[in-house]
């Protein structure tokens, strides 16, 4: 047991503000459990260095006498101190290849390895995550590449003023400016080459319900899936309104066997059963966000191949954007043939070329892929990751990291995260070993 703990600061990106406790709650972990907390100083943190320190926590460089350091992103492999316990997004459990050298680091200094992601409850459901907070900087990002989309087709629109999330000095100030711009809409209407203004998104989980938060800020109308196709055909559509279809897993794919019915289990069990539907859907939308969860072995929900297609005529389509905030390379939505930061946050993915063009000119959709999403409103997402990790600290400093993994004492959630305990792979997380035996990881590209 130790009662230090270590906040490292983040140097992935000049973008990344974010810090996995907040001040306040530091303050209560050293009140209430006697921690101590060291925290690194950062020129680029949301929280100012003297807000750590008048809440008790010791700002100083050297961490060396915390032995559990917390972080956010990854951490530079020349970092790591043998025998320390680590908690942060590791990026590794799919053998991601950038992050293969910085795993094995960690095997050889024997140390601990706790990832945010796989902290779940008994349903596998996450809970330490930035998901609705990925959905709300990603949905107005995607609003701003449609305002720049149009404006590059000489069309005005209401959706001018939108800014890109970062630019924002709070999502609080993005979130009015939006408001403002639903009005807009909803007393003079959308302009008629944008009726009917559809965007669908593909999952409901938290990127889902954070990106949908946003897009209602508009005056809009849900469609239902099984209500699309007579939605269009009956054409009664309003200049006034913005209208929303979210598909969930029945509604993106269906059974190869036209006898079958769609089995949720057995989708996941056997997607190779399985064929996609969504861009039935897709050839109507203005907009489509992507927020489900994919993985190589599941179909893909948009291809290049129908992107050809849709492209190759002489009309031009309605679809404007893809907003891929899962931002799954080669994943569900195929165009994502690279991710985006902030700086540039989005490209057009040419079909005939399969090729990305920087901005926004270009005969195929505009692709909004960037990365690390939260990083865009790091006020928000920290206070609402400190909010939902700060009660497993106590947890997670009362364990034992020097005896065995089984009598370690670590909260239920806590343990199904620990991927490495003392340099070994506990045993949900073995299948890991291969990535290293791999020579350079296999060459796996995300």
């Amino acid at each position: 047991m130790t009662n230090i703990i270590g906040i490292r600061r983040e140097d992935k990106n000049p973008w990344e503000r974010r810090v996995p406790l907040i001040p306040s709650h530091i303050r209560e972990l050293i009140k209430v459990h006697g921690l101590k907390i060291l925290v690194q100083p950062s020129p680029i943190r949301v929280f100012a260095d003297d807000d750590f320190k008048l809440e008790g926590a010791k700002v100083q460089d050297g961490l060396g006498p915390a032995s559990i350091i917390l972080g956010i992103k990854e951490i530079p492999d020349g970092l790591f101190e043998d025998g320390k316990a680590y908690v942060f997004f590791s990026h590794t459990i799919k053998g991601q290849p950038g992050n293969m050298p910085m795993l094995r680091i960690l095997v050889e200094r024997k140390c601990s390895l706790i990832d945010y992601e796989r902290i779940v409850d008994e349903k596998g459901r996450r809970l330490v995550f930035f998901g609705r907070q990925a959905g709300a900087a990603g949905m107005i990002d995607s609003l701003w590449a449609l305002s720049r989309r149009l404006k590059a087709e000489d069309k005005e629109s209401p959706f001018a003023p939108i800014r890109q999330t970062i630019d924002y000095q709070s999502l609080v100030e993005a979130k009015e400016e939006i408001a403002e711009v639903g009005e807009h809409i909803r007393k003079k209407g959308l302009p008629s080459d944008l009726v009917p203004f559809i965007c669908g998104f593909t999952g409901y989980g938290h990127v889902s319900q954070g990106a949908q938060e946003i897009f209602d800020l508009l005056p809009s109308d849900e469609i239902e899936p099984k209500e699309f196709g007579s939605f269009i055909e009956q054409g009664n559509f309003s200049p006034f309104r913005v209208y929303k279809t979210v598909f969930r897993e029945e509604h993106l794919v269906r059974p190869k066997d036209p006898a079958a019915a769609f089995d949720l289990q057995s989708y996941y069990d056997h997607p190779e059963n399985y064929v996609p539907v969504l861009e039935a859907y897709v050839r109507h939308m203005t907009m489509l966000i992507n927020g489900i969860y994919w993985a190589p072995k599941f179909p893909r929900f948009v291809t290049k191949a129908f992107l050809r297609d849709l492209f190759g005529g002489r009309q031009d389509p309605r679809l404007k954007v893809i907003g891929d905030i899962s931002c799954d390379i080669d994943g569900a939505m195929e165009c994502t043939i690279r991710a985006t930061d902030p700086r540039e946050p989005v490209y057009v993915y040419d079909p005939a070329m399969d090729a990305a063009l920087p901005g926004v000119h270009g005969r195929g959709p505009v692709v909004m892929a960037v990365y690390n999403l939260p990083a865009e409103i790091p006020l928000e997402s920290s206070v609402f990751f400190s909010q939902s990790l700060m009660p497993f600290i106590p947890g997670i400093v009362r364990a034992d990291f020097g005896g065995s993994f089984q009598d370690c004492e670590l909260p239920a959630p806590i343990k199904k995260a620990v991927i490495l305990f003392k340099g070994e792979f506990t045993p949900e997380y073995r299948y890991m070993q291969d990535f290293l035996r791999t020579p350079a990881s296999g060459e796996m590209r995300r």
